[in-house]
């Protein structure tokens, strides 16, 4: 909960001198007293500012105590502001029901005992402190209730995408298992063995993927950190991504320094970071595409950039491109099998790692473009 903001007071008297006594009787820490020397030098005052009291002399020139408190109660912003009158003159009936006809909570009567002043204002003060906590508990709990709104909706996304992607490959496989219990010649049997065994893979990187996210929220993966030369990385990555570029003819451009960098990190781990990228500009690239893959030093720190002329991301996705089960609406049709978890999934990776990685588009039809950032060498290694 952020701390409350300070407790304003306002007095109004025309008369410095009450003005000054009022605030040396009033002054504490996290109280601010707004003084005013007229009703509407007040009015103007609580324009600007919320107040928890208004401690207004009954007898001033132009405009009284009645008049501003009455005015103060025809207004949605003050109509609910405690007023105390401060007053000089006697205590007679008709002053009373005036001023309680006004919207007064109570009278003080000069001169003033300063025990009972502070005492009743204190209590409006920690009124006051009790509705700021209440509201910033009301707010709290609507951040809640809509973050367990959101949850469930992303939820129940998440079981129809998971429903859909399983459904697919099963079917697939049901049909593939029919269609191998009939005779068929050497060729055929081989051609559906190979779409089943396409069928198991994609099953099993769906699987692999859910049990990453899983294991990373538990704090369960563990790095098997080590000094490793990133061209050896890039290879292993571009290799567990051939077939999705090849499938789609994509140009592969590889840019790499002469030397080689060296850094701290996990092979397999870091590995599969750069395949996601790989397969995921693959997706999201129409045929005959190029993909970029640039990696270069930048001072401590070593930069890898995946950058793609596919359909690009809209502005209003690029903050939550990251989250898991995102993906972008208009191109679920590209996706071509996925729960949005590659992402999700490559963002907490690399972060294990100590890294960042950050993401460019211009927009639909302008490209992609993913930076990841990794400290080249661990203190202490």
């Amino acid at each position: 909960m952020t701390a409350p903001g300070p407790v304003h007071f306002l007095l109004v008297d025309d008369l410095p001198a009450n003005l000054l006594a009022l605030e040396a009787l009033l002054a504490r820490d996290d109280l601010v007293l707004l003084k005013a020397r007229s009703g509407e030098e007040a009015l103007e005052m609580l324009l600007e500012h919320e107040v928890a009291l208004a401690l207004l002399d009954v007898q001033m020139p132009e405009m009284d105590g009645f008049e501003l408190a009455e005015l103060m109660r025809g207004s949605e912003r003050t109509r609910d502001v405690p007023i105390i009158f401060v007053t000089a003159g006697g205590a007679d009936a008709h002053r009373r029901f005036r001023g309680y006809e006004a919207g007064a909570v109570d009278f003080i009567h000069k001169p003033i005992e300063p025990d009972i002043l502070r005492s009743k204002a204190n209590v409006f003060y920690q009124l006051y402190r009790q509705r700021q906590q209440i509201a910033a508990q009301r707010d709290e709990l609507a951040a809640a209730a809509e973050g367990l709104r959101r949850a469930d909706q992303a939820k129940d996304e998440f079981l129809a995408i998971l429903g859909h992607e399983l459904r697919n490959p099963l079917a697939a496989l049901a049909s593939g298992l029919h269609l191998l219990a009939r005779p068929r010649s050497p060729e055929q049997a081989a051609e559906i063995r190979e779409r089943m065994e396409r069928m198991l893979n994609h099953l099993n990187r769906l699987v692999e993927d859910l049990l990453d996210m899983s294991r990373i929220s538990e704090g369960k993966v563990l790095l098997r950190l080590e000094r490793i030369a990133l061209d050896e990385v890039l290879r292993s990555a571009i290799e567990g991504s051939r077939h999705n570029m090849e499938a789609a003819g994509h140009t592969l451009e590889l840019e790499t320094p002469a030397a080689p960098i060296l850094l701290d990190g996990d092979h397999t781990r870091l590995a599969q970071v750069l395949a996601n990228l790989l397969n995921n500009a693959a997706k999201y690239t129409p045929a005959g595409g190029t993909i970029r893959l640039a990696t270069r030093r930048d001072g401590e720190w070593v930069e890898i950039e995946v950058a793609d002329n596919g359909v690009g991301i809209p502005a209003a996705m690029l903050p939550r491109i990251f989250d898991i089960f995102t993906q972008v609406e208009e191109h679920r049709d590209r996706t071509q099998g996925g729960l949005g978890i590659g992402l999700a999934l490559v963002k907490q990776l690399v972060e294990l790692h100590g890294g960042s990685i950050a993401v460019a588009s211009e927009g639909t039809g302008r490209g992609s473009t993913f930076l990841v950032r990794l400290p080249r060498l661990q203190r202490g290694r």
